[in-house]
């Protein structure tokens, strides 16, 4: 049972999450770097498109992982 604590709950635990809200959490922060990262890779070829896509990203995640979590922990 230790095994299964430390590997499904200790985190989410510590970030004030059940194992389902920092499943989705993730998984959205995953799902969302992941087509930032594509929009920025397209940018790459063609400069005109998706210009400020990655650092709305980035903003918009620091925010909600850092900022979020910060307010939630105090």
């Amino acid at each position: 049972m230790q095994l299964i604590q430390r590997l499904f709950r200790d985190h989410p635990e510590s970030v004030g999450e059940t194992y389902l809200e920092h499943w989705f959490q993730a998984s959205y922060f995953g799902a969302r770097m992941f087509l930032a990262g594509l929009a920025c890779l397209i940018h790459a070829v063609i400069p005109c498109l998706f210009k400020t896509t990655g650092r709305a990203a980035i903003s918009e995640l620091h925010s909600k992982m850092v900022l979020h979590r910060t307010k939630q922990t105090d």
